[in-house]
Order: structure tokens, then sequence, then C-alpha cells
């Protein structure tokens, strides 16, 4: 994966300093690891109605991007059949990162073994490719456009925006 581009986001009113200063961009390895520990994951979504819609998921950081299951019924896959544009975030809220990016549904077997065999060894889950019945059970993969994190220890030092080529 090319590394993506880095620079400050910009947040008026929250003091943030130039790149440069306080503890400067956070490396994409860590905003990599960062995405690889988090248990959990928070999926937001956009009703058809325009209405914000976030829950909780279970996820993997696979192929540069954030893989996630959903019963095809669900309101967040109902929703990303309409408008595939989302954002994920770690389960960390002091360390965050947060990534705004394109949802698609993986059907072919081949991404579908790789998303249950990572889930598989990150929840101890025994989830079987049955159960990820594309018609079902929904595998998406969100590919990152932009991504932000920081670090509590150096709020105003270390936010650092990752923007993706398309």
């Amino acid at each position: 994966m090319v590394q993506p581009a880095a620079d400050r986001p910009f947040m008026p009113g929250y003091g943030v300093l130039p790149a440069k200063e306080g503890s400067g961009l956070i490396g994409w390895a860590e905003a990599e690891r960062r995405l690889t520990v988090s248990h959990d994951y928070w999926c937001a979504t956009v009703r058809p109605d325009g209405a914000p819609h976030v829950m909780p998921v279970w996820g993997v950081w696979l192929d540069g991007g954030v893989w996630f299951s959903s019963g095809m019924r669900s309101r967040k896959a109902r929703d990303l059949a309409v408008e595939a544009r989302c954002t994920l975030t770690t389960d960390d809220a002091q360390n965050p990162v947060v990534v705004d990016g394109v949802a698609r549904q993986v059907t072919d077997p081949g991404g579908i073994a790789a998303f249950l065999d990572a889930m598989n060894a990150k929840y101890r889950a025994g989830m079987t490719v049955e159960f990820l019945d594309p018609t079902v059970n929904g595998t998406f993969a969100v590919r990152p456009e932009r991504v932000v994190a920081l670090s509590h220890d150096d709020f105003t030092g270390s936010p650092t925006r990752w923007t993706f080529s398309r």
C-alpha cells in the first residue's frame, strides 16, 4: 500500500499546533496499529431521509480497509446500498482513528474467506462461510478516502489527517 499524504486537519478553535510542533504528525504505521487492535468500531451511515445512523460493529483492518459484516436487512446494510459513503471509528475515544470512506459489498469467495480467517483469528468467533452468505450476511470493505487520528496525551500537537488518492 502506498503511504497516504499526511497533514494537520482543520480544527478551528482548538489551538491545534502546526505540523512540526508538539509531537508532530502521527505515523501511518501507528494509525494502522490502532485500526488493527481496536476490538470494536463505530459505523456511521446515512439513512435515505438524510438522518445519521450509528452502530458498533466487529471488524478487522484488512488489505488497507476496514472490513465488517452485517445482516443484509439491517439498517446499515440498507443505508450502504443507497449511499456507500460512511465513517468508521476505532473504539478508543482518547486515541481515535476516524476513517471516512466508501463501502463495497464483497461477494467474491476469496475475499469472504480472507475476511472470515481474519475475524476468526481476531475474535475466536468460529464463524463459517455459510454464515457469510452474501444474500443474508454481507461482508463490507470500506476503502479510506480520509483518515484522522489524534493522541490524548498531545491533543493540540498530534492531530493528523491522511488523504488517499482515488
